[in-house]
């Protein structure tokens, strides 16, 4: 490009260079940005940038002077700050659903929102090599075929995998493609899950996108329970544990009152909380009845009990009979 054609573009040129090498901690003089543009190939002088400076204000980036001997210019606010970025960073590293690859390509990403000098802080954060991440990288595809299925009221086909003890991509039901009518997306303990009703089973589905292959778009309308446009991912999610959908049951717990932390982030700070004694409380909530829900009871020990329904407390003793059965 000739530097004809370039100097029409240094207003472009001075936002870039001092948001990329600018913030509150550092700053650029006039003749440091003069500097910056002759690696460009643009030349310039004082009084141009002086005007495309005031541009640029005008246009709307937050550019501060301190006036001196040598003015100082840096980038005062930015689109995100510091902190939010090391909470987007904080959020791809932990998320299993991204792969491990995809998670270094987003933060070098992120990255490029700071400064240099901040973008080195976000670079400390990153472990990503360590986590245990997914190895599927259509996971992004899949959900925006999914989210796309969904605005357009259509239902998604795919096949659906586990891992055998080889480590190895084992496809359920022999290969066949499941057939669901999406409702929503949801995250939980890092991954990505698909809720859906599923015709198989009259029911509710919940499945991993990053076991999901080969998803495509049905041209089929989607089969929709009663309010199933009006589906409430959030109090869905409190019902079931970790993804597990089961019959949904109205049950009576009583805890601990060294538990309550547990119950609010469980359940909501809206849970009703029944006073029982001194040291105990109850809660009635509707739960899923599943194996995890019996797991997450297992956590607490004798700190929790299920008093009621009944047929559940018979159930869950079972459960607890052929577990000790397996210790002797």
């Amino acid at each position: 490009m000739s530097s004809n054609s370039n100097l029409k573009l240094k207003p472009l040129y001075i936002m870039k260079i001092l948001l990329e090498k600018t913030d509150e901690k550092h700053f650029l003089t006039v003749n440091d940005i003069i500097s910056e543009l002759k690696k460009h190939d643009i030349p310039s002088e004082r009084k141009s940038i002086y005007s495309d400076i005031e541009l640029l204000k005008s246009f709307g980036i937050d550019i501060i002077c301190e006036k001196g001997r040598a003015n100082k210019y840096y980038i005062g606010s930015r689109e995100f700050e510091l902190p939010e970025l090391k909470l987007l960073v904080d959020a791809v590293q932990s998320s299993k659903f991204i792969t491990a690859k995809k998670s270094t390509e987003l933060i070098k990403k992120i990255e490029k929102l700071a400064s240099i000098y901040e973008a080195k802080e976000l670079h400390r954060q990153v472990f990503v090599s360590d986590r245990v991440k997914t190895v599927n990288e259509a996971i992004y595809y899949n959900v925006d075929a999914i989210h796309k299925a969904i605005q357009e009221n259509k239902k998604v086909a795919f096949k659906y995998f586990e891992y055998d003890t080889d480590k190895k991509i084992k496809f359920r039901r022999n290969g066949e493609k499941y057939i669901v009518s999406p409702y929503a997306l949801t995250w939980e303990n890092g991954n990505y899950y698909l809720i859906s009703y599923y015709e198989r089973y009259e029911n509710i589905s919940n499945f991993r996108v990053d076991r999901m292959n080969k998803i495509e778009i049905i041209d089929e309308d989607r089969f929709m329970i009663e309010d199933g446009n009006k589906f409430d991912v959030a109090d869905y999610s409190n019902k079931i544990f970790n993804m597990f959908s089961g019959d949904i049951e109205s049950v009576e717990l009583q805890f601990d009152n060294s538990l309550i932390n547990v119950v609010i982030d469980r359940f909501g700070k809206e849970v009703f909380i029944n006073k029982k004694d001194e040291n105990s409380f109850s809660i009635k909530v509707e739960v899923a009845e599943s194996s995890t829900f019996y797991g997450w009871l297992f956590m607490f020990g004798n700190r929790v009990r299920i008093l009621s329904p009944q047929w559940l407390v018979d159930t869950f003793k079972e459960k607890i009979e052929e577990v000790r059965a397996n210790y002797e």
